[in-house]
């Protein structure tokens, strides 16, 4: 990985590998970054897979082995890269290309393949670098056969977090990564209230389980979050070693945050007697036999399933209930004395239930 490099976009410059203090909170391992001694993932050989994979129907396909319009260079101008036989190739020192468009949240794919035959050792060998929003690194190494520092070998993000298992294939094999990205969220301030998220799927095989970044990845020093916009270029970084990428294609993901907590029926209940509820009371069979049971509980009306199950019913007459917390809905028959039964609407299915013994 080089020391710098910079992105350019919509009045935003990002630089890549700058120096710059350790933050104590973000110093959370026992390990050093680069450190020889930490102990290396076990090496685990990866199923085949059927590549290339076809984009799904909502992918954006940022290469799809024709052409690089797709992509710039850092300064916006024309990507150095060359194409050839369906794949985009790092010419060394033509410089990092970035797509010509932004994002933030996403599901991206792409294939890689390293150089053969090997050449080099550790960092030098098959060396490049996926980087979502131009800032955090899942670095793309020929780590077969090949000892380099753990947190910087194939599926590592850069300089924070080897990969759990070390996946890779030979050189001159296509491996794929699918990267489930979720950028870092800020506050007006500027602080820092989610940081960004990074699960890795390497060759098939989860290397990244949401793990979250302690800050933009960079060389030789931890580097701090600053906030930035929350939509920016992802890019490929150029190391010098001719590594290749076809079929790159990305989801963008939906990021509004997912509800929390669980919903109950907001429903005024009704008022009903006790002695109403007792007539509603009692055991019940469905068309496949036991059904549950149908219980008072302190004037509260219950339904026991025979898997043991105890569900609150709350009323909306006398005859009519629903689920607390689940979209059901239970209607009584009842003329004169106990129900005879009721039907229950869940999940888009009805059925019908019967009285099995008196009510108590």
């Amino acid at each position: 990985m080089r020391t710098t490099a910079r992105i350019a976009t919509a009045g935003l410059t990002v630089w890549i590998g700058v120096s710059v203090t350790v933050s104590p909170a973000q110093d959370r391992s026992q390990w050093l970054a680069h450190d020889m001694q930490r102990p290396r993932p076990p090496v685990v050989k990866p199923g085949r897979l059927s590549l290339p994979v076809e984009p799904p129907a909502d992918a954006v396909v940022l290469f799809d082995g024709t052409d690089m319009s797709q992509w710039r260079n850092l300064e916006g101008a024309p990507a150095g890269w060359r194409v050839n036989d369906g794949a985009m190739e790092a010419v060394p020192d033509s410089g990092y290309v970035r797509t010509a468009a932004v994002f933030g949240d996403v599901q991206l794919h792409l294939e890689w393949a390293a150089p053969t035959p090997a050449s080099g050792s550790g960092q030098k060998r098959g060396n490049s670098g996926v980087f979502l929003m131009g800032l955090y690194e899942v670095q793309v190494l020929d780590s077969y056969d090949n000892d380099t520092y753990a947190d910087g070998q194939a599926a590592a993000i850069y300089g924070q977090y080897p990969p759990l298992v070390n996946a890779c294939l030979p050189p001159g094999e296509w491996q794929s990564y699918d990267i489930i990205f979720r950028r870092p969220r800020f506050a007006g301030d500027g602080s820092v209230t989610r940081p960004a998220q990074m699960t890795v799927i390497h060759n098939g095989i989860l290397v990244q389980d949401k793990s979250e970044l302690l800050g933009p990845t960079a060389w030789l020093n931890y580097k701090p979050y600053a906030q930035h916009d929350d939509r920016l270029p992802i890019a490929l970084q150029d190391h010098g070693n001719p590594v290749r990428y076809r079929n790159i294609w990305l989801r963008e993901l939906d990021e509004t945050p997912p509800p929390r907590g669980l919903a109950e029926q907001t429903v005024a209940p009704a008022n009903v007697s006790r002695e109403q509820l007792a007539r509603l009371a009692g055991s019940y069979t469905g068309p496949f036999g036991d059904f549950g049971s149908i219980g008072l509980a302190d004037d509260r009306l219950q339904l026991h399933l025979k898997t043991g199950q105890v569900i609150d019913l709350v009323p909306v007459s006398d005859h009519e209930f629903v689920m607390r917390c689940t979209a059901g809905r239970l209607v009584f028959d009842v003329r004169e004395g106990p129900a005879s039964g009721f039907t229950v609407e869940l999940g888009g299915d009805r059925q019908t239930i019967t009285r099995q013994t008196p009510a108590e």
